[in-house]
């Protein structure tokens, strides 16, 4: 009732579908449901340790059964701006409006981290390139230029960086020149994700204003790559759908307009990204996040785990594979009900409601076909250094059923003190680090938007335009979006997770040649 002709013929043109927009309405109004979690997942409950044995046997044998025609590809989430990064900077220059009263500021504590990118400038791998921009000078008369430099750093008078997408940036320095993310994942993609004749798959989500941007840095760094590492890249790359950007409203949680009058929708999160996984090609996919990327030193560890997570994945496959072929004839055994009870509960963490078992056999097969019929992921975790991140958790499902679920902060009720006291014992925390298997037991494609919790979401506060509006994410890739997977947990190494969230992440050891 609130909708006009004009607004239905707006969202009839932009893709979106009204159905959704009324439960985004809904969700606006009454929230979104909490999640609610039994205990957090650790070692040996929920999250699986490899030893370094396992670990190379592992590597050995997926490289045996990508020689055999697994079909590998990558996906990176890769839309994000930069300019998140340099937000302490944008800070600074708003404060500092002459390089005499920058010294001045810099000796505040609330500026140290800007006296650090100041001190530690020529460590960044941007630095060669920043300084050419300034006709090679830095200072005058032993002053450093404080203003002028983030005014190149981060306008289009030089580097741009403000503008640009993460993955675009110069991370690392090694002597050939400065690298990207972009080529950091080129490089990661030719050692643990090409199939068995070099083909190397890698797709990236990019904003259409840097599409452009993104596909001249490939064409530029692919024919040295692929001489070097013997890979044929095939890399192609998608945009987040309009289709898929949520509503806002007001605070009183109306439709908000804009100026003319028409609706206003924003993007809904890397949650919307699940319509573009959901169009990859590939027997199992990798994902991994843009800004997780280290120079090629300290490469070895993050391509076995990944090759051993990528194994593990198949290795399950296999077995519920063999199981559904058996459930599907629906002629089962007790023997053979037994072990794929077993099964699905002990080694896949899916425990059933209470009297799961005591009805007759077709329910029961019913059951575990759809429990075992499903996308299956699994999802390295670190353990928690501090870092910011969804954590691993046995969760209560709808259906009543309990299994593994990659949970966010917003998703549990901080409110609830035996809540809180769970959140507060997690471990381990996720890196988006997964392997995905996107195919059933037939070979056929699932549908991934079949599988994801809509129940799930987050609300936030935002402006336009001098007003306030509140904004919703739809639910998150990691998390809602993949709440109907089959999830396991493995324990992976801390070296396998550097992001990169303020230019200061940038000089750290990790990111920096020996």
């Amino acid at each position: 009732m609130m909708f006009t002709n004009k607004d239905l013929d707006q969202i009839v043109t932009r893709g979106s579908n009204l159905a959704e927009i009324e439960k985004q309405l809904n969700h606006f109004r009454k929230g979104f449901p909490f999640l609610k979690v039994l205990r957090p997942a650790t070692i040996g409950d929920g999250i699986i340790r490899l030893n370094a044995e396992k670990v190379s046997t592992a590597v050995k044998q997926f490289t045996q059964k990508v020689q055999q025609g697994l079909q590998p590809a990558k996906f990176v989430p890769a839309s994000g701006a930069a300019s998140r990064m340099f937000q302490s900077l944008y800070t600074f220059a708003e404060a500092a409006h002459s390089d005499e009263e920058a010294a001045k500021l810099l000796r505040e504590d609330r500026f140290k981290s800007v006296n650090q990118f100041f001190n530690q400038l020529k460590d960044f791998a941007f630095y060669r390139k920043l300084v050419a921009t300034l006709d090679n000078r830095i200072s005058e008369d032993g002053h450093p230029r404080y203003c002028e430099i983030i005014n190149y750093l981060l306008s289009d008078k030089g580097l741009n960086y403000g503008f640009l997408p993460k993955g675009l940036l110069d991370f690392h320095q090694y002597l050939e020149g400065p690298r990207s993310p972009v080529e950091e994942h080129m490089i990661e993609g030719a050692l643990y994700g090409a199939d068995n004749q070099g083909n190397v798959k890698l797709h990236f989500t990019v904003s259409p204003e840097h599409l452009d941007l993104f596909t001249e840095k490939v064409t530029e760094a692919t024919p040295a790559l692929e001489i070097k590492y013997g890979v044929k890249y095939e890399i192609t790359f998608s945009e987040q759908k309009p289709s898929t950007d949520t509503i806002a409203v007001d605070p009183e949680n109306n439709p908000f307009r804009l100026s003319d009058g028409s609706l206003f929708f924003r993007p809904a999160g890397h949650g919307a990204l699940l319509d573009n996984l959901n169009e990859i090609n590939g027997d199992i996919l990798f994902v991994k996040n843009i800004d997780n990327v280290v120079p090629d030193r300290l490469k070895e560890e993050t391509v076995r785990y990944k090759m051993a997570l990528a194994l593990l994945l198949t290795d399950y496959q296999d077995r519920i594979f063999s199981f559904l072929q058996i459930l599907e004839k629906k002629l089962v055994s007790d023997e053979q009900m037994a072990e794929i009870i077993e099964f699905t509960e002990k080694e896949l963490c899916i425990e059933p409601i209470d009297n799961q078992y005591n009805g007759d056999e077709s329910t029961l097969i019913h059951y575990l076909y759809r429990k075992l019929n499903r996308p299956i992921r699994i999802c390295g975790m670190v353990k928690n250094e501090g870092e910011p991140g969804g954590g691993p958790f046995w969760a209560q499902n709808d259906d009543g059923t309990v299994s593994l679920q990659v949970v966010e902060s917003s998703q549990i009720e901080y409110n609830d003190p035996n809540q809180l006291e769970i959140a507060n014992h997690s471990t381990h925390f996720n890196p988006v680090d997964l392997v995905c298997g996107v195919r059933n037991y037939k070979g056929e494609k699932f549908d991934l938007l079949k599988y994801r919790d809509p129940e799930t979401g987050f609300i936030s506060s935002k402006s336009k335009d001098g007003k306030t509006l509140k904004a919703q994410e739809l639910p998150g890739l990691w998390n809602g979006a993949m709440a109907d997977w089959i999830t396991l947990f493995v324990e992976v190494p801390i070296i396998t997770f550097n992001p990169v969230k303020t230019v200061n992440d940038l000089l750290r050891s990790e990111h920096q040649p020996l």
